[in-house]
């Protein structure tokens, strides 16, 4: 029986024992009425809590949205490996959708994770960013996590890597072993995360090798075998030979193995796919977060954050050298790593000069945070403009 029933008893029990035994039962009615109360005070906090803690990790649905297949070896197939790796480490049921359009259909899918019930729902690209926010003004009870955003909410948090801290490392690698001096860079998008990645490289090449100049080809899509590939061909044609990407197939690494030029992976360990000329991979890995914020959502704790964690918590890992990396160049690759993690070393400590040559950070200075999180503007040695 409820509670709230079992006070009604008591109080009309309470009130016929009343009507017989006058001042002293009437007394006792408000004494059993005043205690019952506090017990359903009592229990109604308790739930309240409890609903606010969320459910049991068995009880609790987590959906994830991707902009690519999960085959793609890349972006989308490392974080559908730590949903696999949160799966294993709560025991949380879990759900995905690949391969959707950023947009009206992001809108739609997030919608239908949301109305199914999944407690947190991840929306894993740029341009869900918008979308995660309208569904998420319906849902006000469901926590929403939206990777490479700046926009929030009460249940909202945004979530991202450093990748620019391995790009770094994929840039000094670059710089030594370049005999071109050329490089070939295969963006997705114009947008600060990717154009942050094109200047870390750039600099720290240029850092270790003055002469190095990075070409920039746009496929304007995060997955596109065909052009990502194509793209490739024409870097090479151009002399590139060193290959890297911000896009998410192996398609460029394959170009490279067959044309006889080195290339880096991208956001997972592409070597398969290019045995003798994969140098390092930029590994995305999402186990901890996605583990530590599904954990909050299940004991209440969860709250709206911005979360930005680079090599040093593990959320940017770099792949195993091949074996055409010389011995010095991966202990100067090396160095750079461990500087980082020690705080010795940022990708964007000056001096550093724009494109046009301007001295727009001066030494001794590090660009931060807050004008990383909008860059748009290439530094010295990047060849061609940004698209508008």
């Amino acid at each position: 029986m409820k509670l709230r029933n079992i006070l009604a008893v008591l109080i009309a029990s309470a009130a016929l024992t009343a009507c017989g035994g006058g001042e002293k039962a009437a007394e006792k009615t408000k004494e059993a009425t005043t205690e019952v109360a506090a017990k359903v005070t009592e229990k109604a906090t308790e739930k309240a809590k409890g609903a606010a803690k969320g459910k049991t990790a068995a009880d609790t649905k987590v959906g994830f949205v991707y902009v690519g297949p999960v085959g793609d070896h890349g972006w989308s197939y490392e974080h559908d490996q730590s949903r696999q790796a949160l799966e294993k480490a709560l025991g949380v049921k879990t759900t995905f959708v690949e391969s959707v359009p950023e947009g009206a259909d992001a809108e739609r899918v997030i919608t239908q994770l949301a109305t199914e019930g999944n407690d947190v729902i991840f929306t894993t690209s740029f341009g869900y960013m918008n979308p995660t926010l309208k569904v998420a003004k319906k849902f006000p009870n469901v926590k929403f996590e939206h990777a490479t955003g700046y926009k929030r909410a009460d249940n909202v948090s945004t979530y991202s890597a450093r990748f620019y801290e391995g790009r770094a490392v994929l840039g000094t690698i670059a710089g030594k072993m370049t005999k071109s001096n050329i490089i070939g860079y295969i963006g997705s998008f114009p947008i600060p995360e990717v154009i942050r990645g094109i200047d870390a490289l750039t600099l720290a090449a240029r850092k270790v090798n003055p002469d190095v100049k990075v070409k920039v080809v746009w496929v304007n899509s995060w997955f596109d075998p065909g052009k990502e590939g194509d793209a490739a061909k024409a870097l090479i044609d151009q002399g590139a030979d060193i290959i890297t990407q911000h896009t998410d197939s192996p398609a460029p690494l394959q170009v490279a193995e067959k044309r006889g030029v080195f290339a880096f992976g991208q956001a997972s360990d592409m070597k398969v796919f290019a045995p003798t000329k994969q140098l390092t991979s930029i590994i995305d890995n999402w186990d901890d977060y996605y583990i530590a914020r599904t954990k909050a959502a299940i004991d209440g704790s969860w709250k709206s954050t911005d979360t930005w964690d680079g090599i040093k918590p593990g959320m940017v890992k770099m792949a195993p050298y091949g074996d055409a990396v010389p011995a010095d160049v991966r202990e100067m690759a090396d160095k750079v790593k461990a500087s980082i993690v020690d705080g010795s070393f940022h990708p964007f400590q000056g001096p550093i000069k724009n494109q046009k040559g301007e001295l727009v950070v001066k030494e001794g200075e590090t660009l931060g945070d807050g004008d990383l999180a909008k860059l748009n503007w290439y530094v010295e040695g990047i060849e061609g403009s940004i698209p508008k």
